[in-house]
């Protein structure tokens, strides 16, 4: 696996179009682990797809009401067998961490990467989603050396509204 103009090779790729770009001059120099399943603690499908697709059907699950109208996106998604998606370029900014904040630096959409991992704050994720996140992990480290180790859950960057990626998530795998 290699990043080609903000694209990892050898994963799948769904580009969409919920994205913005990168503020001039801004150095990507952190990673923030999220969680999701569609509906909640359903894993499979294609709902994640859709709902950074901005095509997700709010009839098909009681759920969907109040997600279906959100524009969010994420970089890359990790389901539960270690398959990697694409979605945004690094090169472009996600809309995956809201208002939040790292270090006394604003708005981490900006700088940073965010990597979804299916599953949900109270359940343990897989071997399978550990090893492709190292793997990836250490290749974004080694293209955008001012990630370094600056690595947070969602939860870190914006702690007063989200929880993920929970308790049962296994920093020691790459922190």
């Amino acid at each position: 696996m290699e990043i080609k103009a903000g694209w990892l090779s050898d994963v799948r790729q769904v580009p969409v179009s919920r994205f913005g770009k990168r503020p001039a001059s801004t150095e990507i120099s952190l990673i923030v682990i999220h969680c999701i399943a569609l509906p909640p603690h359903k894993y499979g499908g294609h709902f994640v797809d859709d709902l950074f697709l901005g095509c997700l059907d709010p009839n098909a699950h009681p759920y969907f009401k109040d997600v279906a109208p959100l524009e969010v996106s994420t970089h890359l998604f990790i389901n539960r067998q270690g398959k990697i998606t694409q979605y945004v370029s690094f090169l472009d900014r996600a809309w995956h961490a809201g208002r939040s904040s790292y270090n006394d630096h604003k708005e981490c959409n900006d700088y940073s990467i965010g990597i979804e991992l299916e599953g949900s704050d109270d359940s343990e994720y897989t071997i399978e989603q550990y090893t492709s996140l190292k793997e990836v992990v250490t290749l974004l480290k080694k293209t955008y050396p001012a990630i370094g180790n600056n690595i947070a859950g969602h939860n870190e960057v914006a702690p007063t509204r989200k929880t993920d990626p929970g308790r049962y998530f296994d920093w020691s795998w790459i922190r």
